[in-house]
């Protein structure tokens, strides 16, 4: 159970996390500042001018594994170009492919064997990854390796694979990209959910708090916020030990018996629901989040959700700020990683004394 007082309490809170995590977590704008002047140094305009036959965006094991699938949604139908979303280079790739990937891991052999394959074949290859190792060493025969430049501990790179892909977009003319202004927002974001400020008005704090002692249940109204749903179910099981749903809110509506029990969860909350109705709480009764990055004015999905759930948590960045869809979708997975690390050191699940130990990403 968390221990909700510490929230609110920066003095604890610090004593929580002697490895400084939500440190770590705040510097998101200064790792989307280094990974942009990486990029510049390794030679990312050689993109300039490509008008490629496929996009293919590599998915690999690791705290950054939903990037892809972020990139892929802003992207969204309208793309010029082809995108393909694959575990591992394909064996097509050919020379009028670009394949843009990340890793935490330097000796992921299944990756540098397919960036090796892909260089071969005059594929152009953006690659974000550690400077040693057999990754690097594929790369080195001419592909764009970004180096990160900012130490972080594992679990935190999602950001750096975030604007490497973004940029190499940008590059490509498929996005429009401001890494300074990317940066600056998320600034905001970390200084809102700064640890010296209370629940009330902390963002990150306020969620961790609705999250706490629940299951989340992470509908996503459009396909970039279903997107930054699953980084979010990533920072929760890497910081917490909650379980999550994440689905978009009409493939939510396919699963009749969970929406159901999300409909019960979310009208104990009525002051004037009646209590026969309802079920007795399970150990951990459903939230339900719905996600927003996409603000469309009359948006009937959104509507239809209202209706349907209205005991559920809106949670749209565009109510806050104004911004693109590029910076809503970031600051978005930025509030869920302080969120999850408010929520881990608050239940003693991430934090203190060689408590914190994932799985090497």
């Amino acid at each position: 159970m968390p221990d909700d007082t510490l929230l609110d309490d920066a003095r604890r809170l610090a004593d929580a996390d002697p490895d400084g995590l939500l440190r770590a977590a705040a510097g998101a704008g200064a790792q989307v500042r280094a990974t942009a002047e990486a990029a510049r140094e390794a030679g990312l305009d050689r993109l300039e001018g490509l008008r490629p036959r496929a996009l293919v965006l590599l998915t690999r094991p690791g705290a950054a594994q939903a990037a892809p699938g972020v990139l892929a949604a802003l992207l969204g139908p309208g793309c010029p170009v082809p995108v393909v979303r694959a575990d591992e280079v394909p064996t097509w790739v050919g020379p009028l492919d670009v394949v843009v990937g990340h890793t935490d891991d330097p000796g992921d052999h299944v990756l540098a064997a397919g960036v090796d394959r892909a260089v071969r074949r005059g594929s152009a290859v953006v690659l974000t990854a550690p400077p040693e190792g057999p990754v690097a060493a594929a790369a080195s025969g001419g592909a764009v390796l970004v180096v990160p430049r900012l130490p972080v501990p594992p679990g935190f790179t999602f950001p750096t694979a975030l604007t490497a892909g973004l940029l190499a977009l940008s590059t490509l003319g498929l996005l429009r990209v401001d890494p300074e202004v990317l940066a600056d927002e998320l600034d905001r974001e970390a200084e809102r959910a700064h640890p010296d400020h209370e629940s009330f008005v902390n963002p990150a704090k306020a969620l961790a708090l609705r999250l706490a002692e629940r299951t989340p249940l992470l509908w996503g109204l459009d396909p970039v916020a279903t997107a930054v749903a699953a980084r979010a179910a990533q920072a929760l099981g890497t910081f917490t030990d909650l379980v999550c749903d994440v689905a978009d809110y009409q493939q939510a509506l396919s699963r009749p018996a969970l929406h159901r029990a999300a409909v019960r969860a979310g009208s104990a909350s009525d002051i004037f629901a009646d209590p026969d109705d309802l079920d007795a709480p399970s150990a951990a009764p459903p939230r339900v989040l719905l996600l927003a990055v996409r603000s469309e004015p009359g948006d009937p999905l959104r509507r239809l959700a209202a209706d349907r759930l209205p005991g559920a948590d809106l949670v749209d960045p565009a109510e806050e700020l104004t911004a693109d869809e590029v910076t809503r979708a970031a600051v978005l997975a930025l509030r869920f990683d302080l969120a999850a690390l408010y929520l881990g050191l608050a239940a003693g699940t991430t934090g203190g004394s060689g408590r914190y130990a994932p799985a090497t990403a």
